[in-house]
């Protein structure tokens, strides 16, 4: 049976893309009724690709479990819709471009007065300080802004990490932040204001490699498929040519690694790589004594050995490899009258069973939510007037 935490809170989400619908996903998950505020012609994400069974894959990635309703706040009736929902709202999230929610009435001191114990995420590029403030932003843009594309790629170019982490990592922080803000309510009865912005989520990933280069005063080199400060650490080409990937951690690795993998012993007590600091520093010259070794082997005869000395490895697969992966969780979640297959949210909760709620259709909840909440509206106007 699935624990539902969330099931009787009420959360608003006037989203688009990735980093708020990650983090509104994510409370869906867990129990929350979560409806989505679309501009009339749609959240764009929904518009990216058609390779997810016909549907968008980000949309259909992050979107279950909600209900979607078409608004155009400038109009007095759905901003009306809108009121009424957040005098019952319990969390509020936004990742609109700063300062629109402010022009639309709603800024964040005005309804913290209103509505007291309402949680308010708000989502940007930059925050709401700071010479950037007003900045666009989308997650290429912050893995350059950040410094992560001067880490990442090889020695001849930079390079975009292949999926959204800038979203993906404030999405994440937003839904941390949020967990705190209600369990602080729980104590309080109060709500709270957060702002996390995509360049600090970035920046706080990006801490090691900035403490690094404060100390060394240089940039942190850019390795491919090695670990900047460890090695051996990274994909080492085989005799069939497939690459195998393996992480020395800890001198009794390295000892079992130069006799059992290598089986040269002697490497192990070489002054250019008997410390850590040696090895990285002689990276080449070693490299060149273990491609010498795996060129006379299979990528499965090196695995085996690797996996008898008890030394961390994997493969570098490509993405077909990974849909067709032994290991792969996944789920199966209702997009229209279409089935996607997904992988699954990685924390299991040991003898739970979690169903997901379908992927909405634009507005398909819309004429529901507008009866209930122009009803709402109403009941509470009587109220107050009488």
């Amino acid at each position: 049976m699935a624990a539902q935490p969330f099931k009787d809170l009420l959360v608003i989400s006037i989203e688009q893309a990735v980093a708020a619908p990650y983090c509104s996903c994510k409370l869906a998950d867990a129990g929350a009724r979560v409806i989505k505020i679309e501009r009339p012609e749609g959240d764009f994400a929904r518009n990216y690709d058609r390779l997810a069974d016909g549907h968008s894959s980000y949309f259909v990635w992050l979107n279950r479990g909600k209900q979607s309703v078409a608004l155009d706040l400038k109009q007095p009736a759905d901003m009306a819709v809108l009121t009424s929902m957040l005098a019952r709202a319990d969390v509020l999230i936004q990742n609109l471009a700063r300062g629109a929610m402010a022009r639309l009435g709603l800024d964040a001191e005005r309804l913290k007065a209103d509505h007291p114990r309402l949680i308010q995420c708000n989502i940007s590029g930059f925050g709401e300080t700071g010479p950037y403030k007003d900045k666009k932003a989308y997650d290429l843009l912050v893995q350059a802004e950040a410094g992560l594309a001067s880490i990442t790629g090889t020695a001849q170019a930079p390079a975009r990490v292949g999926v959204s982490v800038c979203d993906i990592a404030t999405g994440m922080y937003a839904y941390a932040a949020i967990l705190e803000a209600l369990a602080a309510r729980g104590l309080t009865g109060e709500g709270a204001i957060l702002d996390v912005s995509m360049f600090d989520a970035m920046a706080d990933w990006m801490t090691v490699p900035l403490l690094q280069t404060r100390g060394s005063g240089e940039n942190p080199p850019r390795l491919g498929l090695h670990h900047a400060s460890i090695a051996p650490y990274g994909a080492y080409r085989c005799g069939d040519g497939r690459d195998v990937l393996f992480a020395i951690q800890n001198e009794r690795e390295w000892l079992r690694f130069c006799a059992e993998v290598l089986a040269r012993p002697d490497v192990a007590t070489d002054a250019r790589f008997s410390t850590p600091s040696a090895r990285t520093a002689n990276r080449q010259a070693l490299d060149a004594i273990i491609l010498e070794v795996f060129a006379q082997s299979t990528a499965s005869g090196i695995l085996a050995s690797l996996d008898e000395a008890r030394i961390a490895n994997g493969l570098a697969n490509t993405v077909k490899d990974v849909l067709v992966h032994p290991h792969l969780r996944q789920i199966a979640v209702e997009a229209g009258d279409d089935i996607v297959d997904m992988p699954a949210p990685p924390a299991l909760r040991r003898g739970e069973t979690r169903s997901f709620g379908p992927v909405p259709e634009l507005d398909s909840d819309g004429d529901a939510i507008r009866r209930e909440f122009t009803t709402g509206t109403d009941m509470q106007n009587s109220k107050k007037a009488d």
